[in-house]
């Protein structure tokens, strides 16, 4: 092709496979390796002519190698099984004898026995096995962590104290914002939801006891892990899956430094310390936004709400809900954690165990928390 200046610009050609009007399949192009792939898909979705024998024209192949005159015999191969008769015509003497050695080394391949579609008891096991390694990796991550925990206790000294400093930053100050808002906004909705009921009965008061109990008991520590767990587990997750995927895990451990008191102590300690914290934040916040309601919905003052709260709430419900919080921290992290060593491929796994890290450690929450208020009621607090 020629362009104004005259300068000449020649395109590549590509390999192709096309099927003229007489019913003859033309191969043209290069069959080589860097072409495979468009040509294979190509092939994929070829409509070969009707007819019990198909003659292929391959005098316009301009070059062939092993790659391409495997795929070719491949091709050929399946019509022939189709009880189909094909004639090959006008294929270069050097490609032909490349076909017949590929031709006779797949032939003398032995089929490969049990490769097909796995039953449904297959399935099953194959599932099984993949489920009892995966609890396997995690007791053995779970007891590593523990390990770790106890040399730690055991030489304070070797905290990372600079670490430690950096993760409560992120994932505690940092998290105040969001905390707040949808504390404050739980607040808010539990008392508004409430007033609408304690109005008819005429018990107003009672709005302390529903919000007092309720946010510092359950809400406000549950929430606050939800969102500690949606926010810095994925961090964890998404850090420590892209240090494997880029080789820094492997250069640490060469330096004699164990990653799990390097990045995995640090962020666990800095969140049992945080979360707790959040929690207590997230009490004053939530109850704060159901003062409001109270005062506005129900004619109960700031005064009249503090003084039924101090009557009413008592210390335990503070003290279980705080209590649940460095629980609620090391599930958070050691998930986060897990997934993030869990990572083996490229950057869609890292996506993909992240998103994993979020959904267990959200669900182990809420189950612990369940656990927590059966054993509670058991005991009778």
């Amino acid at each position: 092709m020629r362009m104004k200046d005259n300068t000449v610009l020649t395109m590549e050609q590509s390999a192709g496979i096309s099927v003229s009007p007489e019913g003859i399949v033309s191969c043209d192009g290069p069959w080589t390796l860097p072409h495979l792939a468009p040509l294979e898909d190509r092939l994929a979705a070829f409509l070969w002519p009707d007819g019990p024998t198909v003659v292929v024209n391959a005098g316009k192949t301009t070059a062939m190698d092993t790659g391409g005159a495997w795929l070719l015999q491949r091709s050929l191969g399946a019509l022939q099984r189709d009880g189909r008769q094909v004639e090959l015509r006008d294929l270069r003497p050097e490609f032909a004898q490349l076909l017949q050695i590929v031709s006779t080394t797949q032939a003398a391949i032995p089929p490969v026995e049990g490769l097909g579609a796995r039953t449904k008891l297959e399935q099953v096991g194959f599932l099984a096995w993949n489920r009892l390694n995966q609890w396997k990796n995690g007791l053995a991550f779970l007891g590593e962590s523990l390990a770790a925990w106890l040399r730690l206790l055991a030489t304070l000294r070797s905290i990372r104290w600079r670490a430690l400093c950096r993760s409560l930053e992120l994932d505690g100050f940092n998290a105040l914002p969001i905390v707040g808002l949808l504390t404050f906004l739980m607040g808010v909705v539990i008392a508004y939801q409430g007033a609408e009921q304690l109005r008819k009965f005429g018990t107003n008061i009672f709005i302390v006891d529903l919000v007092g109990i309720s946010l510092l008991r359950e809400i406000a520590p549950l929430v606050t892990a939800i969102l500690v767990a949606g926010r810095s587990g994925s961090a964890y997750a998404a850090q420590l899956g892209t240090m494997k995927v880029t080789e820094e895990l492997d250069a640490v451990r060469t330096l004699g430094i164990s990653p799990m008191e390097l990045l995995v102590l640090p962020k666990a300690l800095a969140l049992v310390i945080a979360l707790p914290l959040l929690t207590v934040y997230a009490d004053a916040v939530g109850v704060f936004g159901g003062m409001l309601i109270a005062s506005g919905q129900l004619g109960v003052s700031f005064t009249e709400f503090l003084t039924r709260f101090e009557e009413a709430v008592a210390l335990r419900h503070f003290l279980i809900g705080v209590g649940k919080a460095p629980v609620f921290a090391v599930i958070i992290a050691l998930v986060g954690c897990y997934q993030g060593f869990q990572i083996r491929g490229g950057v869609d796994d890292v996506g993909r165990h992240t998103t994993i890290s979020v959904v267990q450690a959200i669900f182990l929450v809420i189950v612990f928390d369940a656990f927590f208020s059966i054993a509670l009621n058991w005991w009778g607090l």
